[in-house]
């Protein structure tokens, strides 16, 4: 490999992916993004400066090993560098994709103290596609088995990488997921040209060479109980992992008319089940011409992203109460965004659905501005009177936020619940619960956030469930009977302080 000194490296600009042009891509489903080809990740890779202390390991929520990879990829070993960032990360094609880098690890790195930090996120993305073409996909090996069996409740994020994590480890894994489909939100939620199902299918296949064992349309709470998993089918742990897949609504007049779609729904009827493909699939979609997307996030993004590449769709809105400086959103997705064509109408909400036939018809909007900070730091939005104003539309689809589904946990005693129904957990570092032998972590634990920081969570989960396991005898835990007799047992029985 080429040596460079720090100087020279400074001097390296940082490499920008070829994509799709905004006019074509609006037109398919294909990924935006081409990725890296293997020279331009070289380049990238050298601007890496090999810091003695490298800060970049601060940001990274699943402990990949950024500056061993990244060296890898100076020196054109693809593969092992590939093999380098599965050795923490479970789903590293998926993370180079839909991570917010630049608020993780790139946010640390020291190039990006005079100019733009080393790509990161591209160059995991790039050694994960490199290593799944070339078909030289390795499965790590395992030691002997444990004789231990973890439940895992909810294929999303965070019970694959607690599943792919404990699977090495030697423990018999199984995963229930409610879907026909396993990947949570990378499969329901996040659109084929940001993110294509088949490497979603890939990183999952994956799992199941380890070992992993994965039952769809296996909904817990409803067919089995936590109990159940406990006292008939013998598991010794179950974290739970279900996500935050309940959506929220404005409760504005005329919520309830047709074609006023949560998210969720609108992006699971794409995503998971092809509604754009009808009458070929079974899952129907009007034929929506203008379209409002509600809200200022990433689901946004992708539910007005998707909305523009319908067949029927001429334009498509999206509304959002704060400014474009405030918005939560990535700034690559936004670009993305604007680049293709949707409208932002910022400092705007709607207070009401007008409808006909029982059809939304028109959504009225309020103009805003922004008064003082409220308790997330961003400036609250506040009306101003006489400022509505009507926009045509034919569909809206609400993307404000999600909160847990309430289903697992109201099965299950023993569980405490936050006042957002949440799962409260006795140490976030571990994902314990108040129920012995029970963990959990990802959106269901704190709400709706990133991919990342629900592989984070399940990473230390499994972690603190392989430490529990490897020190409790193979016993199935006895269901307390109240949360102070489970506060007891935690106290008395399994160690925790």
């Amino acid at each position: 490999m080429l040596r460079l000194t720090p100087k020279e490296r400074m001097k390296i600009s940082r490499q920008s992916m070829p994509e799709q042009e905004p006019l074509a891509r609006i037109h398919n489903w294909d990924e935006v993004p081409f990725g890296y080809t293997p020279a331009m990740a070289q380049l990238e890779a050298m601007r890496c400066l090999e810091c003695k202390k490298p800060k970049c390991l601060l940001g990274c929520p699943v402990q990949v090993k950024i500056p061993e990879f990244i060296e890898l990829v100076a020196e054109g070993d693809f593969l092992g560098a590939a093999r380098k960032v599965k050795e923490t990360n479970a789903l590293p094609a998926v993370c180079g994709r839909v991570c917010p880098q630049e608020d993780q690890c790139e946010k640390y790195c020291v190039v990006g103290l005079k100019g733009e930090p080393v790509a990161i996120g591209r160059l995991e993305r790039f050694v994960a596609d490199y290593e799944r073409n070339s078909q030289q996909v390795t499965v790590p090996e395992t030691p002997p088995p444990t004789g231990k069996k973890i439940a895992i409740v909810g294929a999303g994020p965070a019970g694959l990488t607690a599943a792919g994590d404990l699977a090495k480890l030697g423990h018999e894994v199984v995963v229930f997921e409610a879907l026909h489909k396993p990947g949570g939100v990378l499969f329901y939620g996040i659109p084929q040209f940001r993110l294509p199902k088949e490497i979603v299918e890939a990183e999952i296949n994956a799992l199941r060479r380890q070992g992993v064992m994965i039952k769809t349309n296996y909904v817990i709470g409803k067919i089995k109980s936590v109990d159940d998993l406990f006292e008939e089918d013998g598991f010794h742990a179950i974290f739970v992992g279900t996500g935050a897949g309940l959506p929220y609504f404005m409760s504005i007049p005329g919520e309830n008319l047709n074609a006023v779609y949560s998210a969720n729904e609108f992006l699971t009827r794409i995503n998971l089940m092809r509604a754009w493909d009808f009458p070929h699939v079974d899952t129907p979609l009007h034929p929506h011409r203008r379209l409002a997307v509600i809200g200022g996030g990433n689901t946004a993004l992708d539910a007005a992203r998707t909305a523009l590449r319908l067949p029927s769709a001429e334009k498509v809105f999206l509304i959002y109460r704060r400014s474009a400086v405030e918005m939560p959103a990535r700034h690559e997705e936004v670009e993305h965004a604007k680049a293709e064509g949707i409208e932002f109408l910022f400092l705007t909400t709607p207070v009401a659905f007008i409808g006909e036939d029982g059809w939304v018809k028109k959504v009225e909007c309020q103009k805003m501005e922004l008064g003082e900070p409220d308790s997330t730091g961003r400036r609250k939005p506040v009306p101003i009177q006489e400022s509505n104003f009507r926009l045509e539309v034919d569909a809206a689809i609400i993307a404000i936020g999600n909160g847990p589904n309430p289903l697992l946990a109201r099965s299950t005693p023993g569980l405490k619940l936050s006042r957002r129904g949440t799962i409260e957990v006795v140490e976030a570092e571990t994902g314990r619960t108040h129920r012995p032998a029970v963990f959990a972590g990802g959106d269901i634990v704190t709400g709706g956030e990133t991919v990342i920081g629900a592989m984070g969570a399940g990473k230390r989960a499994a972690k603190a469930i392989h430490e529990y396991l490897m020190r409790e005898p193979c016993s199935s835990p006895e269901t307390p009977d109240s949360e102070k007799e489970a506060e007891a047992f935690h106290e008395t029985s399994h160690g925790y302080h």
